[in-house]
C-alpha cells in the first residue's frame, strides 16, 4: 500500500480493481456458456480468465492501494497490523470496503451489459449447502494464509503470480469454486448468469469467508509467529508497507494483497 497516495485515490483504485475482477469472472462465465455446453470446459475457461485477470490487476494496481480487492483481506490486514501500526487504519478500511462492494456490483452489471444480458437482475443460482460453506472457509483461509505468509517470508514480489495461481487451483479443489471474497460474492448476486449466486445464499457465504479469514490469520501465526515490531530492522509488513531497512523492496511489498 502506497501511503503517499491520497486515500481517495487508493479507494478508487480498490473499486476499479474489484470492478475489473468481477467483470472478468462474470464475463468469462457468460462467454464460456455461449461457446460450449460442457460444464467442465465452462469452468476451465472461467478459471483461466480469472487467473490471468487477477494476476494482471495485482501487478498493475498493487503499488497504489495494495490490490486487496477483497474485504476479507482488508479486514485481516487491519486486524494483523492493529498493534504495530503496519496495516490499514480504520479510516482506510471504511473507505476500502464500500469501494470494493460498489466496484463488484458495477463489474457484474458491466459484464452483463457487454453481452447484452438483462442488467442488475438477481441471480437464481442457489448455492445454499453446508459443504459449500466449508469450501468457502477453506478457500478464504488459504488465500489469507498465502497473502500474509508471502510477506512474512519476504516473497511479496511473487504475489501477482502466486495469488492468481492459488485462486485458479482453488476453483477446482473447493466445492464452492472459491469465491473467497465478500465483495465479489455480493457483486455476483447481481447477475443471473453462470457465475451468479442467489441473494439468499450470500449471507452464509459471507459468514464462511470471515471465519476463513480468521483461520488464515491463525495459520500465519502458527507458521511464522507473531509479526515483528515496527522497530525491528528486519520486519516484513503484511500489507505492503515500506521496510525501514530495505526501502528498495517497498514496491514489491506493495503488491502483496
Amino acid at each position: 500500500m502506497n501511503a503517499s497516495a491520497p486515500l481517495i485515490r487508493r479507494a478508487a483504485v480498490e473499486g476499479l480493481g474489484t470492478a475489473a475482477l468481477v467483470a472478468v469472472v462474470v464475463g468469462s462465465g457468460i462467454q464460456a456458456t455461449e461457446l460450449t455446453l460442457d460444464a467442465g470446459t465452462q469452468l476451465l475457461a472461467n478459471s483461466l480468465a480469472t487467473v490471468f485477470g487477477l494476476g494482471v490487476l495485482i501487478a498493475l494496481l498493487g503499488p497504489v492501494s495494495g490490490a486487496h480487492f477483497n474485504p476479507a483481506v482488508t479486514l485481516a490486514a487491519w486486524f494483523a497490523g492493529r498493534r504495530t501500526g503496519d496495516g490499514p487504519s480504520p479510516r482506510d478500511v471504511a473507505a476500502y470496503v464500500p469501494a470494493q462492494v460498489v466496484g463488484a456490483i458495477t463489474g457484474a452489471v458491466l459484464a452483463d451489459a457487454m453481452f447484452g444480458k438483462p442488467l442488475a437482475v438477481f441471480s437464481t443460482h442457489v448455492r445454499f449447502s453446508g459443504h459449500l460453506w466449508l469450501g468457502e472457509v477453506v478457500a478464504t483461509a488459504g488465500l489469507v494464509w498465502l497473502v500474509f505468509g508471502l510477506a512474512r517470508a519476504g516473497r511479496a514480489h511473487l504475489a501477482p503470480l502466486l495469488v492468481a495461481s492459488y485462486i485458479g487451483a482453488a476453483y477446482w479443489c473447493t466445492s464452492s469454486t472459491s469465491f473467497a471474497n465478500p465483495a465479489v460474492t455480493i457483486g455476483r448476486a447481481f447477475t443471473d448468469t453462470f457465475a451468479g449466486i442467489a441473494p439468499g445464499s450470500v449471507l452464509p457465504f459471507l459468514a464462511a469467508q470471515l471465519v476463513g479469514a480468521a483461520a488464515g490469520l491463525g495459520l500465519v501465526a502458527l507458521c511464522f509467529g507473531r509479526p515483528a515490531s515496527v522497530a525491528d530492522d528486519d520486519a516484513v509488513l503484511p500489507v505492503g508497507g515500506q521496510l525501514p531497512a530495505a526501502p528498495a523492496r517497498s514496491a514489491d511489498e506493495s503488491a502483496l494483497a
